[in-house]
């Protein structure tokens, strides 16, 4: 038995825990990117909630004051303009009616705008998902193959 070889000579890229101790390795280090990550998108998150708390605020108090000013409004300036015009009150009426649907069509443009900006710091979780996903991808790819020998 002495004169036997033994067959124990494993390449594992200089470790000595082999496939599972990789693979516990491997999955605790996706674990740990997940956990950066959720916590990358909760900071996100609340980045983009305090950045969106003012835009959303004057549009909600800006809708509020349009829909509680606009038949008064409409209605004074209307007869004005009947009684400017020389025409029917009805006339004058619509006619302001028109105008100021279009003048608070443009300010509710211009908040949405200014709200959607309030999530571009959502690009960071992204671009870091993406990079951690390409790491992932290179680990697996390359994981289980015999290092290189090196000739000196």
């Amino acid at each position: 038995m002495a004169d036997q070889a033994s067959v124990s000579d494993v390449r594992t890229n200089g470790r000595s825990e082999g496939v599972v101790g990789s693979l516990a390795e491997f999955a605790n280090d996706v674990a740990s990117l997940a956990e950066l990550q959720a916590k990358l998108v909760a900071l996100d998150f609340k980045e983009s909630t305090e950045r969106a708390m003012l835009p959303l605020g004057l549009t909600l108090a800006g809708l509020t004051v349009l829909a509680g000013s606009v038949p008064v409004a409409v209605a004074a300036v209307g007869l004005l303009v009947a009684r400017a015009l020389s025409i029917e009150p009805a006339w004058g009426l619509l006619l302001t009616a028109v105008m100021a649907m279009i003048v608070s069509a443009v300010a509710v443009a211009i908040a949405g705008l200014r709200f959607t900006r309030s999530l571009e710091t959502f690009r960071r979780s992204r671009e870091e998902l993406v990079r951690n996903l390409a790491w992932i991808r290179t680990v697996v790819v390359h994981s289980g193959r015999a290092a290189p020998r090196r000739r000196f």
